[in-house]
Formats: C-alpha cells, structure tokens, sequence
C-alpha cells in the first residue's frame, strides 16, 4: 500500500481558520459504511442525535491542549528561536521541537518571553529558561524547563500551521469537557460539542464514557514515504480508566454500540482492544501507557463500531485510520462529495459520522 493511495485534491479555501458559532452549528457528513455504495447524508452537527440509540456508548478523549509553543533568545548568540513541546518526559522534562535547530545544540540555554518582546534582555532578572539536554533523531530535542509553572504566562496555544488566524477566545481550541491538560493539538472531532449536546445524551439512553490520549508528534509529521510500511509512527501516552474498561465490557457483552468521538480515542480503543486480544483476554482492563498502534486498512477493528471525526489532511495517517474503518474508495469518495459541497476542513472545520 502506497502512501499516495491516500492523496487527494483540496482547493486551499475550504481548509478552515475560524470555528463554527454556535460549535454544534458545523455541517455533519453522515457515511453509512453499511450501505452498498456511498451512502450519504448532509446534516447539521446538532442532528447527531437523530443518529444514537438507547444503550449507545460514546467514547470521548478528557485530553486539554497546553500552550507549548514558547519562543526565546539562546543566550549566547542572542538568536531567537522557537520550541514546541511535544511530551513531557518527567517534571520539568520535555521532548520537543525547536526551530532553528543549529541554535539549539546540547547544552544551549534559551532565556523565555513573548513573541515580540525578546531579546538578549527580554527578561531580567531570574528569567525562565530551557536547556537542551539532548538531541534526537528527526530534529527532536530533550529540554528541561526551569519553571514549569511559566508555561501559561509565556506559552502559546500550538495552533496547526494551516491555521492563520488565532482565535480570539483560546477556549475554541478546546474541548468543552476537556480537563486533563498534556496534548499539543486539540483533539478536534470533539469541537462541535455544547454543554446542551452532551446533557441531552442520557436523556436518550446513551451512556458516556471517558479516556485520555494525548496528541503528539504524528499530528505534525506527515508520511513522507510512499512505501507506508516504512514509517514510524510515534507513541501517545494514554489512560483508560477500570470505569471505562468496565463500560466498554458490558456494551460487548449486550451488543450495543460503541461510538468513538475522534481518532484519538479510536487509536485508544483499538490499542486496548489489540493488547487484549494479544494476550488472549476475553475483556478489556484498565490501561496506561504508549500507544503505538498504526491503524491502516487490513486492520481489525475490535471495539469500535461508530466513529465522529473531522476531515484530515491528504497522505496522513489519521487519513488512513479513517480508510481502515470504512473502506478506501468509499472515504475518498465521501472526501470528494463534501469537497463539492464545500464543507469546510481540518481543525475548525465540519464533520464526519461515520456508522
């Protein structure tokens, strides 16, 4: 399978900068993999409730986007540079990116401030400051951060580089349940929730359940290869409670449905669905750790059996965990189709029911 398999052709102005208002106002494209063909609805993202059943189990990712983006000045060539965290190793101990890169060579210290107010003085006194503790492949860097605690003064919400306008309202970069703060880029098929939209699931007899994933390096390293075999997918740290293993037991056990909200909790379902399956259990268990399972087509879906997700990026992974889940053709062809009706893409944009 060839990483071009998974290209298609999207016209710039239907990538989206600013989010739907209301959230739950976006469009909803409703795929019914069931159905010969392409089957498919055009709906709003409030309609969703038409499509859940009493005793459905919706799946939802806790994770909180922290601002990792900082900029400094490397204190020996007075150089400004920019970092991104990427994971955090141990307190105060990040892998992350860093730009440029010839700047921050091991041992290099970054004094910390806001973009447009550094330089070699930018903060005097005890600055906040990175120093690089080691260098990686891939251009990734180990850093450590003298005070942690200055990342909401000095950090920056990481924005996709699709994006050019900063929302006004940094919350619409988040999740309204979003309470578990370590992911780097919004896990965005969650957007279109209200406050009202999630209070009305169980009064419809659908029950909620929650795990966290946090959103790495794979959400900014395209597959570059065409052989996709070859590439290496990075590792996610992940948590799946006793209380949401127990849910996801029972709704097996009784043949509901289980709906994944986002591609971030499907590649945790999946995840804890493989390991059990590995070792032979018949149920799923609480779970923490690294996910690192890449999710093309031939894979066996084991948990999942909905997913809400928004449109991806052309030659991407999430692309390609989509495909698995309901065919290549007909995801391209959905793709397509909402291309024609000119919903919107990526992080703001509209989205996917895919049933």
């Amino acid at each position: 399978m060839r990483t071009s398999d998974f290209d298609y052709v999207l016209p710039e102005e239907r990538i989206a900068q600013t989010p739907a208002e209301p959230r739950d106002s976006s469009r909803l494209l409703v795929l019914d993999r069931h159905k010969p063909g392409v089957h498919i609805e055009h709906r709003k993202f409030r309609d969703l409730t038409e499509y859940l059943r009493p005793g459905d189990l919706m799946v939802f990712n806790r994770s909180r986007v922290i601002p990792a983006r900082l900029y400094g000045t490397e204190t020996r060539s007075g150089a400004r540079v920019e970092i991104l965290l990427i994971r955090r190793q141990a307190p105060g101990v990040w892998q992350a990116l860093g730009r440029p890169g010839r700047r921050l060579r091991v041992g290099a210290t970054v004094s910390l401030g806001r973009a447009g107010e550094l330089g070699p003085a930018a903060h005097p006194g005890a600055p906040a400051h990175a120093e690089v503790l080691e260098a990686q492949d891939n251009g990734l860097r180990v850093i450590r951060l003298s005070d942690e605690s200055a990342l909401d003064g000095l950090g920056e919400l990481p924005l996709p580089p699709y994006i050019k306008e900063t929302p006004q309202d940094p919350e619409r970069y988040q999740t309204v349940y979003a309470d578990a703060p370590g992911s780097v880029a919004a896990p965005t098929a969650g957007l279109h929730f209200t406050d009202e939209l999630l209070d009305a699931l169980p009064r419809l007899g659908v029950a909620t359940a929650w795990v966290t994933l946090h959103v790495g390096l794979d959400t900014f390293r395209p597959v570059r290869g065409e052989d996709i075999a070859e590439h290496k997918i990075h590792t996610e740290w992940y948590d799946l409670p006793q209380a949401t293993a127990d849910r996801l037991n029972a709704a097996r056990r009784e043949g509901r449905r289980i709906i994944a909200v986002g591609t971030t909790t499907v590649r945790t379902l999946e995840q804890a669905g493989r390991d059990a399956h590995q070792q032979g259990a018949k149920q799923i268990t609480a779970l923490t750790g690294d996910a690192d399972l890449f999710i093309v087509p031939g894979h066996q879906y084991r948990l999942v059996d909905a997913m809400l997700t928004n449109f991806h990026l052309p030659r991407s992974t999430l692309l390609m965990l989509v495909s698995a889940f309901a065919g290549r053709e007909r995801i391209l062809a959905a793709y397509a189709a909402a291309v024609r009706r000119e919903y919107r893409f990526y992080s703001f944009g509209d989205a996917m029911l895919i049933i």
